[in-house]
């Protein structure tokens, strides 16, 4: 019997010893200096945030522009985690990736949970259907609309349209999917993912995303909750590259006229109220 107690004593020992070393580091920016890496959280089949080029094989994208500024500045590597928009926010507050990049709307709920930078992008969550089957809201009332789990979109598309079933997917692309097969009427997130998933379509020129918007998306880089050092240390840098001009050079890049993802740069980085 003691055996046996001291067995099950030892082995909550460990358990609770690796807990401890799991645990997530409370100065994320020492941290990070410490090891010389910043492990970001992106997506990886979402462009032109984050995506996999198919010459490179790396990710790359908007989101991934932001990540690099912010490592280069601390003078350390990078290292890229896909996530999806379920398992972001848990990733983080477990302490497997030091920040999330990865198109996250900032909204009250989940700033209960995390810290969020000031908003590096901003847009609007509209939908993408077969072409002129959608003059207003009106008309995808009753309808199967596809999204992703997770998301504010999933939560936005519920509220705006009541009467609709909102079927969520893994991701936008599956969501498209969905679409392209007939299983849903639209496919609604933020219009920047939807000119994305839209330009990348073989047979785009069947769809549109008519100009019907439900809310305002502003996008923040998710940290850990009470990371003050580190969120001080984030928002001072993008700010610094709204000032220099490399956070409109990263726009113009992946939105610019030149792009396939051409949209308006209708905001700046600024400080937050």
């Amino acid at each position: 019997m003691k055996r046996l107690v001291a067995g099950i004593m030892t082995a909550t020992l460990v358990a609770m010893t690796g807990a401890a070393l799991a645990a997530p580091p409370a100065d994320t920016l020492a941290e990070v200096k410490k090891k010389g890496v910043l492990v970001a959280g992106v997506k990886d089949s979402l462009p032109p945030f984050g995506y996999i080029d198919e010459k490179s094989r790396q990710i790359v994208g908007y989101d991934i522009d932001f990540v690099n500024a912010i490592a280069r500045k601390l003078g350390v590597k990078v290292e890229l985690k896909p996530v999806t928009s379920a398992s972001r926010m848990p990733q983080l507050q477990e302490g497997n990736i030091d920040l999330i990049a990865a198109t996250m709307t900032k909204n009250p709920e989940r700033a209960k949970q995390i810290d969020f930078s000031h908003t590096y992008f901003f847009t609007g969550q509209k939908f993408i259907t077969r072409k002129g089957s959608v003059k207003s809201l009106k008309d995808l009332e009753g309808k199967k609309i596809g999204t992703a789990k997770g998301s504010t979109s999933e939560q936005n598309a519920k509220k705006a349209l009541p009467s609709s079933t909102v079927l969520s997917f893994d991701d936008y692309p599956q969501a498209f999917l969905a679409l392209q097969q007939g299983k849903v009427a639209a496919v609604t997130t933020d219009e920047a993912i939807l000119a994305g998933i839209l330009a990348k379509a073989p047979n785009k020129e069947r769809f549109e995303i008519p100009n019907v918007q439900i809310s305002d998306e502003p996008y923040g880089i998710g940290m850990r909750k009470g990371d003050k050092a580190f969120v001080d240390f984030v928002n001072k840098t993008i700010l610094e590259m709204e000032k220099s001009g490399e956070a409109k050079k990263i726009f113009d890049k992946w939105f610019g006229p030149h792009t396939q993802f051409h949209l308006k740069r209708n905001f700046k980085i600024t400080a937050d109220k």
